[in-house]
């Protein structure tokens, strides 16, 4: 039995004592004659925590109430006989098809009224009471054996929770959002208010009339959408608490789940879920639908780390090369699984793991990459991941250091859940390319970023950069405001400040909540059609949209050269109190982006990293004692980065300048730390 009291809720906090080299294992997927070739190869790559029981219902669970432990049982005493630690999933991701069978209302439905039936998976309403107790009936079960297990190192809540049933639109859901807004707004008139149902003749009278935003023949109203948004991600929420609580009666060790902080995943708010989490763990696949997939996976891992409060946080999956997901699923290049992994590394991530252990050989997964490929271990995959389990068993004082950036960026989920909303001036912009579009233009000029939640405190920043931030609380908009007011200096960019959080415009001209800090007013925006490339008078181009902009109290440093706004201010800079304030109302071309950060940055005091560019990630984690910089190199070409100290790949002294061979990873431990 645990040794925790039972009825009580014990909080621990995920320390490794070392870098932690992981994946997902998936026993029950084989015959019980791999597993201890599987652990030996294990031990000879380094691994040190291994997931299980992840989708392990069936297999512990065949039927309701009869519990099956045996093959979990010799899984997790094999590890921890190997001196491997267990990261032990509830089980709860996939339900098992006896549960859909009995319980046919547990199943999904989506806006247009039609069910999602067995046979993936996350086949379950979040909503659903009946899913619930059968869910924690399981974690009961699973935490009171395991629960003072000495390989148990971190419990794993579920499994990517919301990856396919964040939103679900049954009569169920129904009944629970109408519980929720009742929470919220109290009364169906403060409803009304605050989703402007004078529109449309949309005014409720009764709470029972209100529904989810299911599919319309028109447009729907938009702060519905935003609210169901909202109760979606807390009804998510809700459901990791009560697992979290059944696991912590039965067990002192830290609970987690994995988020999908990722280009593709927006439906659940981290930030109201990342304080529930005794570590903030991530999973992040490259996505090849992008233009520049490895800008967008160090923006992921740098939103990881504000989500941890800026310390050290878990990436529990990524992939040794190819996933299955994606129309073209693109191996990685020699090489690149080093450079994926330490860019993660770098940003502070005390532990890599991976899904999974061995190739599935079955199932719709079966070509995703795994650090056991189906060739086995004769490969470029298996000997990349000796040489990287080398090099983290060569770094184990990087452990607890951290990331510490001058420039912070702010990014939010409801912004993002608004400002992409039907009835938009142009589907041609869209939130996240914005925030995407100003996080390069920082990498580019070489500036290291936190990325934080609007409100959250500028204290110790040089600068602040708000892009699109379409959404803003007059809270959240007086942070900005006192920061610069006080000697700060920040840069938004356009469609920011607009709407309230009712989705309500903000009258008087844009960008609303923050036209005195810039000293601007905005009459009307005027987005361009796809292909347009406008220039600026300095010799920048712009595109996608422009605005009808009159500056107050700001002076203009870019007008608009040509088309109907021509000699219309386009790049502004307003001083307010002691700090400097700069607006950008359009969308600047990726050179003169980063050379408009890179100027602000250095005005506001911050100082870009040395020899850093869009291909070129220079980071420091540090400690009081002890500094380690790390460079990778994703470009065709050498490159010297200024730096004295211990370099750990090839294991020589380094100075007065490192050089980084093409497409390699340089890890140093700086002088004066050593």
């Amino acid at each position: 039995m645990s040794t925790a009291v039972p009825g009580t809720t014990v909080r621990s906090r995920w320390t490794p004592e070392r870098l932690v080299l992981g994946c997902d294992y998936n026993p029950e997927q084989w015959d019980p004659a791999i597993w201890d070739e599987d652990v030996a190869l294990m031990r000879e790559a380094g691994v040190s925590l291994v997931a299980v029981n992840i989708f392990g219902w069936s297999d512990v669970e065949p039927a309701e109430g009869r519990f099956d432990f045996r093959r979990l049982d010799a899984v997790v005493d094999l590890l921890h006989a190997n001196g491997i630690g267990v990261n032990l999933g509830t089980g709860t991701a996939s339900p098992p098809p006896w549960l859909s069978t009995a319980y046919p209302e547990t199943l999904p439905v989506m806006a247009d009224g039609t069910t999602r039936w067995p046979g993936g998976r996350q086949h379950w309403c979040p909503s659903s009471p009946v899913f619930r107790a059968r869910a924690l009936a399981l974690v009961d079960a699973v935490a009171r054996r395991y629960g003072d297990h000495p390989a148990v190192q971190l419990w794993h809540v579920s499994n990517e929770l919301g990856c396919h049933n964040s939103l679900c639109f049954c009569d169920v859901s129904a009944a629970a959002f109408r519980r929720w807004l009742e929470d919220r707004y109290t009364s169906v008139d403060a409803l009304n208010r605050a989703w402007g149902t004078a529109f449309w003749s949309q005014r409720y009278t009764d709470w029972a009339e209100v529904l989810p935003p299911r599919s319309t023949i028109s447009l729907p109203n938009p702060t519905r959408t935003l609210d169901f948004h909202r109760f979606s991600s807390d009804e998510l929420l809700g459901y990791y608490r009560a697992e979290a609580e059944v696991i912590r009666r039965h067990s002192t060790v830290p609970v987690t789940t994995n988020f999908m902080v990722t280009a593709h995943q927006r439906d659940m708010d981290y930030w109201a879920w990342a304080p529930e989490m005794d570590v903030v763990a991530n999973d992040h696949y490259l996505d090849h639908r992008l233009a520049e997939p490895a800008i967008e996976l160090a923006f992921a891992a740098d939103t990881t780390r504000g989500l941890a409060g800026g310390q050290p946080w878990l990436l529990m999956e990524h992939a040794t090369s190819a996933v299955n997901w994606q129309p073209v699923n693109v191996a990685k290049a020699p090489g690149e699984m080093l450079r994926t992994s330490f860019s993660h590394l770098a940003r502070g991530a005390d532990g890599l793991c991976y899904f999974q252990w061995r190739a599935s050989a079955q199932g719709a997964e079966k070509f995703h990459s795994a650090l056991l490929p189906h060739a086995g271990t004769d490969t470029k995959v298996w000997r990349e991941l000796l040489e990287l389990s080398r090099v983290l068993h060569a770094l184990p004082d990087v452990v607890g250091t951290t990331v510490r950036p001058e420039v912070a960026l702010v990014f939010s989920y409801e912004s993002w859940w608004a400002a992409d909303g039907e009835g938009r001036p142009t589907t041609l912009v869209d939130y996240l390319q914005q925030v995407h579009a100003m996080y390069a233009a920082l990498r580019t000029a070489g500036i290291s970023v936190d990325v934080l939640a609007p409100g959250q405190s500028l204290d110790g920043y040089r600068l602040v950069v708000v892009p699109h931030l379409y959404l803003v609380r007059d809270a959240e908009a007086a942070v900005v405001e006192r920061f610069v007011a006080e000697g700060g200096h920040a840069l938004v960019t356009f469609f920011s400040g607009v709407v309230d959080e009712d989705d309500r415009v903000r009258l008087g001209g844009y960008p609303g909540a923050f036209r005195d800090l810039l000293g601007v007013v905005v009459e009307e925006v005027h987005p361009l059609p796809a292909g347009q490339v406008l220039r600026l008078d300095d010799g920048a181009t712009a595109s996608l949209w422009t605005e009808d902009l009159r500056t107050t109290t700001a002076k203009t440093v870019a007008h608009l050269a040509e088309g109907p706004l021509a000699g219309t201010p386009a790049v502004t800079r307003n001083q307010h109190g002691t700090g400097t304030a700069w607006y950008v109302g359009t969308h600047l071309d990726p050179d003169a982006a980063a050379a408009l950060v890179r100027s602000v940055a250095v005005e506001a005091g911050a100082t870009p990293c040395a020899g850093a560019g869009r291909e070129v990630e220079v980071v420091r984690r540090a400690a009081e004692n002890r500094s380690f910089l790390f460079v990778i190199n994703h470009s065709e070409d050498a490159v010297e980065v200024p730096v004295r100290g211990h370099e750990v790949v090839t294991g020589a002294d380094v100075g007065p300048l490192l050089q980084v061979p093409a497409g390699g990873v340089r890890v140093v431990r700086e002088d004066g730390h050593r």
